[in-house]
């Protein structure tokens, strides 16, 4: 008999997009999708089942299914159909510890996959220049979405001690970013003016969603020869960006402001329902965070097919020009270095290219 694969989060673009791949593979036999809202989305040919994984049902669910192999996508920053941050904190955390407990006490369970993030490591000012996965976090991040994953994380510890039989992947995904990336940064990416701490410019990594789906299917089987997809991973496509190279790649224009006023902004468009300001975000906009992805590589198996720059570069072209495109900036800039050349300066003698 083939895989049953049990995937929560089914309502979201991500997760319906895994559904449909994870579909495709020879391994599987059956999938069983399941969200507590019903999506919008087509999930091929998995069954759907409408189930709050914060309720005790979802221990019924892997038992009728006889499910082998669960992968947990329900762990999320942003709210879904007008939801509030207390939900999405209840389905992260306890959604989370009811999932577990029903794997616990499941005979058939033989693999967890765990959606988590790099928020973990949290964004101080004296953290070092590169995250290893053994690497502790200078200061642990105190609320929102990455205290979240700090406790979803150490459940998902506590289940693999109590259950060493089941293979346990935990995959910490840099900033999320594609064509239908739903995520707090996208959404501050896609205002029209963006607002920077004063005198920071933060490094920032990102993954593609292709590269999303296709390591949560390597992790969901079993490993390939030479290979592990037990513990835990970073994932991050290569290289960096700077904020101030993605604002002029979106041709978006940045208003630096002092923190306590970054803030006070922050707070008040959060209010507006515009884009979830919140103080990790803000946080990761000051220090910025980087991890090492030797371990995806070298242990895992997997290489990336976009590094951070190509990523960016995929959502930009999604997201359309902004209010100073790069090619109008920079054909101004020609034309004005050709005039100050006219009226007796010196050559221009590279391009705002």
């Amino acid at each position: 008999m083939g895989k049953v694969v049990l995937v929560t989060g089914v309502a979201r673009q991500l997760g319906g997009r895994y559904v449909r791949r994870i579909q495709r593979d020879p391994q599987v036999e059956r999938v069983i999708a399941v969200d507590a809202v019903t999506p919008e989305h087509h999930l091929g040919g998995a069954e759907f089942i409408r189930a709050d994984i914060r309720q005790p049902t979802i221990a019924r669910v892997l038992a009728e299914h006889s499910v082998d192999t669960v992968v947990h996508m329900d762990v999320t920053g942003t709210a879904l159909s007008g939801g509030s941050r207390t939900t999405v904190k209840e389905t992260n955390v306890i959604g989370t510890m009811q999932l577990l407990g029903a794997c616990q006490k499941s005979p058939t369970v033989k693999r967890l996959v765990v959606k988590s993030s790099t928020n973990v490591y949290g964004s101080a000012p004296r953290d070092p220049a590169v995250f290893t996965e053994t690497t502790p976090p200078k200061s642990l991040p105190s609320g929102g979405f990455a205290k979240d994953t700090v406790e979803v994380e150490g459940y998902v510890r506590g289940f693999a001690r109590r259950r060493p039989d089941v293979a346990v992947c935990v995959l910490r995904f840099a900033n999320i970013l594609g064509p239908s990336a739903d995520s707090p940064l996208a959404s501050y990416f896609a205002l029209p003016v963006l607002p920077t701490v004063f005198g920071y410019d933060p490094r920032l990594q990102f993954v593609h969603e292709d590269d999303v789906i296709e390591v949560l299917r390597i992790a969901s089987h079993e490993p390939e020869r030479g290979t592990l997809n037990s513990g835990t991973f970073n994932i991050a496509g290569d290289g960096v960006l700077l904020l101030s190279q993605c604002a002029r790649r979106l041709g978006r224009p940045t208003v630096p402001l002092l923190l306590p006023a970054l803030t006070w902004v922050g707070t008040a468009v959060r209010t507006l329902g515009v884009t979830d300001f919140s103080p990790e975000q803000l946080r990761l906009l000051t220090h910025g965070r980087v991890v090492s992805t030797n371990q995806m590589r070298e242990t895992l198996g997997y290489k990336p097919k976009y590094s951070t720059a190509e990523t960016f570069a995929d959502f930009a072209r999604s997201r359309g020009p902004g209010l100073l495109p790069p090619e109008a900036l920079a054909g101004a800039v020609d034309r004005i270095s050709a005039l100050s050349f006219l009226g007796g300066g010196q050559p221009p003698t590279l391009s705002a290219n």
